[in-house]
């Protein structure tokens, strides 16, 4: 087993072994190429290690690393991408990976995280003194099983009694609704628009996190949607009530999966849920297309959720680290950590 590492620039080049690697297990849209590019040259640094791990069968696994502190690394993982940006064999062993490359890193690695990765790629490992996990968010999918009144029948009562209602209250209003579903490369730019005008119109603006055509999360969506176009992967739903944009859903498909990045609606609108209206449209036009097995959220379990899906599963974590003792040194100094605040907290209120 042999670790080398590039520069993160050279992806594009051993984007091949990258791709078999991801290919072999789920081969999740958001972890190609198209996907990591535009990521790294838009939220990367020049310090980010592309890692390759190769013995005698081949390629085993290739991640990008970056070097959160002096002795600890993890791979990169930007909010805008669900997973930790690693790729392996399912058959390997993660802790048998993991110490290879903590010998092989610059410096003296004493610890290593890859972050947030899904059992229906890689097997959850087995813990042991210098490898645990740790449950992340549980996350809901939807399959492309049946017909889609079928699914349907199968929701709750409630969603299906609210969406009637809603078309009904439209309807009386004089209201005509719309879903386009944008795949063209030259599309993308003037969806952007429409999607950051929504966005920033809403809370999402306070926070500074609002996709903007200007600012960089809205260069790396449209890089990006752009790039999956062009391969025939990328989809926008846009909908509409009359001429008037409403809401937005960003999404990229492979390995027949889609993958809904990104959802936007216009907040001033109050009794009507646009995008329980679009997403109860683009569902139906997913079943009857059948261009892909399921449909993924890939985002913290919320109550919403369950009312599209009953099906869940856990991303976890998974720590190395390299020696047995480390774990118990920090889980002791963040205990003491803990200790502290509170101790601190109670001098607090004794003195007020």
């Amino acid at each position: 087993m042999k670790w080398t590492f590039f520069p993160v620039t050279q992806i594009e080049q051993l984007a091949p072994t990258w791709n078999a690697l991801n290919d072999g297990a789920g081969s999740l849209p958001f972890l190609h190429p198209r996907f990591i590019l535009p990521l790294c040259e838009v939220f990367g640094d020049r310090n980010l290690k592309l890692a390759l791990c190769e013995s005698a069968q081949g390629p085993l696994a290739m991640g990008i690393l970056t070097n959160k502190s002096v002795a600890q690394w993890e791979t990169f993982q930007p909010s805008q991408l669900p997973l930790g940006a690693w790729v392996m064999r399912p058959d390997q062993d993660f802790e048998s990976m993991l110490s290879g490359l903590a010998k092989r890193l610059p410096g003296m690695a004493l610890a290593i995280g890859v972050t947030q990765q899904d059992p229906n790629c890689v097997r959850r490992p087995a813990e042991s003194a210098r490898l645990h996990t740790l449950d992340y968010i549980r996350t809901a999918w939807v399959p492309i099983a049946g017909s889609f009144d079928d699914y349907w029948a199968k929701r709750g009562k409630n969603l299906r009694h609210n969406m009637k209602r809603q078309r009904a209250k439209l309807e009386q209003d004089g209201v005509t609704t719309s879903l386009e579903v944008l795949t063209r490369p030259e599309d993308v730019g003037p969806a952007i628009e429409d999607y950051g005008r929504l966005e920033s119109g809403g809370w999402k603006a306070a926070g500074g996190t609002a996709i903007h055509p200007g600012n960089a999360q809205g260069r790396f969506y449209r890089n990006m949607l752009e790039s999956f176009c062009r391969a025939g992967e990328g989809r926008i739903y846009r909908y509409r009530f009359g001429e008037r944009v409403v809401a937005v859903d960003l999404c990229i498909e492979g390995g027949g999966v889609i993958v809904i990045l990104k959802t936007t609606y216009d907040e001033s609108i109050k009794v009507i849920s646009p995008t329980f209206l679009m997403r109860q449209e683009a569902f139906r036009t997913m079943f009857e297309e059948r261009q892909v097995k399921r449909i993924e959220f890939f985002g913290k379990l919320m109550e919403w959720h369950t009312k599209w899906s009953d099906e869940v599963r856990t991303i976890f974590h998974i720590n190395y680290y390299r020696w047995p003792l480390l774990p118990k040194i920090r889980s002791r100094l963040i205990k003491m950590r803990m200790h502290g605040v509170q101790l601190e907290s109670a001098k607090t209120t004794q003195e007020s």
